[in-house]
């Protein structure tokens, strides 16, 4: 289905935010399945939940709140998605990814994604944060693409270039960032796969995604990263393997979302540690004096 918001839509979402918030976000944070206490880290902290932003859609998945959160963190302006939006909930990807357009006339520069991902990689453990270097796009492969439709150019080009979705620079700083930390565990990186889901996948499915060089597979973040590059955005992104795919057909595991929500609550810490200082590294914006 073609892109159902105008122009307009995503303005007025933006000036009502606007018009009741004193903030003015440089940086955009999508917090992932588990991972939305990296809203506790704000300061100067103003909620608004979903249901009562024009045009916003609802979060529907345990773990995702549902609540757009303003701050401060590590004195960097931000914005926070506390819950995110899927396909596999039954909104098509323009909703998906309505939030990044409203980002970008709010003035974001910058935009953070994480999510909780199953781990393809046979060296990667349960509670490894993997620094996100590329993504598989296997919905776009099939032509669910966030961009088919009409394009606007207000946002960007037709056809908007993907080989450096992730910047080199941000990923540069946070592999030196880990270091400074002093963290026992090597910070991962990687190729994420998005699937649609809601299903886990199956053993054969599994070992397709592994041979095609996927390291994490999950059912989000693609879209948006599609959506933000379109528009001229920063991006960088963090996966944490909160569960090992299954890939022999002899293992009596079964992937559960629990699962995922509670090795997420345990590592979860350790990424918002990361993610908050990694504030620092992002550049001033354009229009800073």
């Amino acid at each position: 289905m073609e892109n159902e918001f105008t122009y307009e839509d995503y303005q007025k979402t933006a000036e009502w935010l606007l018009s009741r918030t004193k903030h003015r976000p440089q940086v955009a944070v999508i917090c992932g399945s588990g991972l939305g206490g990296l809203t506790n880290k704000l300061t100067e902290a103003q909620f608004f939940d979903y249901s009562e932003i024009p045009n916003f859609p609802q979060s529907t998945v345990p773990g995702h709140a549902g609540r757009l959160v303003f701050g401060f963190l590590n004195d960097k302006a931000c914005v926070m998605m506390q819950g995110r939006f899927h396909t596999y909930e039954g909104y098509p990807l323009w909703k998906v990814t309505f939030p990044v357009r409203v980002f970008r006339l709010l003035g974001v520069d910058t935009l953070v994604v994480t999510n909780a991902a199953g781990g393809l990689n046979p060296n990667f453990q349960v509670g490894d944060i993997m620094l996100i270097r590329d993504h598989i796009n296997l919905p776009g492969l099939g032509g669910q693409n966030p961009l088919k439709g009409p394009n606007d150019e207000r946002f960007g080009v037709r056809f908007p270039a993907m080989s450096d979705a992730y910047d080199r620079n941000m990923r540069e700083k946070a592999l030196s960032t880990w270091k400074l930390m002093g963290e026992n565990r090597e910070l991962q990186e990687g190729t994420y796969v998005m699937v649609a889901g809601p299903s886990f996948e199956t053993v054969a499915e599994s070992r397709l995604l592994q041979q095609l060089g996927a390291d994490a597979v999950g059912m989000s973040t693609v879209p948006e990263v599609i959506v933000a590059r379109h528009c001229g955005l920063r991006v960088f992104g963090f996966s944490l393997i909160t569960n090992k795919v299954i890939m022999d057909y002899e293992s009596l595991e079964k992937t559960t979302h629990e699962e995922v929500l509670e090795t997420g609550k345990q590592a979860a810490q350790k990424l918002e540690k990361f993610v908050s200082i990694l504030m620092a590294s992002i550049p001033p914006p354009d229009n800073a004096i």
